[in-house]
């Protein structure tokens, strides 16, 4: 599992690392009953506070995504978040869509962008 920040962005850092996590649930990298790095390592491979992972971990807690336990670590507990399986969906459509209108990659990707601000 890859975890990626940006320490230059805007958003949290902690919000960073619970987008991470569902990305890799939604991309099938991690199933219920994966293990998450523990905190303290990932917050020293990250260079963060271990306060920020935590934070995180709480996030996914709250949503459902993982379980909490002392000794124990995080664990998966649900699949995927339901928005991002919603936008999985789209994507899908999406990339349908874009082949069958004759788009390349590069142009379909352009297009996102322009969307995204």
């Amino acid at each position: 599992m890859l975890i990626r920040i940006d320490p230059a962005s805007s958003r949290p850092i902690f919000a960073q690392i619970a987008a991470s996590v569902r990305r890799e649930l939604v991309g099938g990298s991690l199933t219920t009953g994966d293990r998450l790095p523990p905190a303290k390592e990932l917050a020293r491979s990250l260079d963060v506070n271990l306060h920020t992972v935590l934070r995180a971990y709480q996030e996914l807690r709250d949503e459902g995504l993982v379980d909490l336990r002392r000794g124990r670590g995080a664990v998966v507990t649900g699949s995927q978040p339901l928005a991002l399986a919603q936008v999985g969906e789209a994507v899908k459509s999406l990339v349908r869509a874009a082949h069958e209108a004759g788009m390349t990659e590069r142009e379909t990707v352009s297009l996102i962008a322009k969307e995204w601000f």
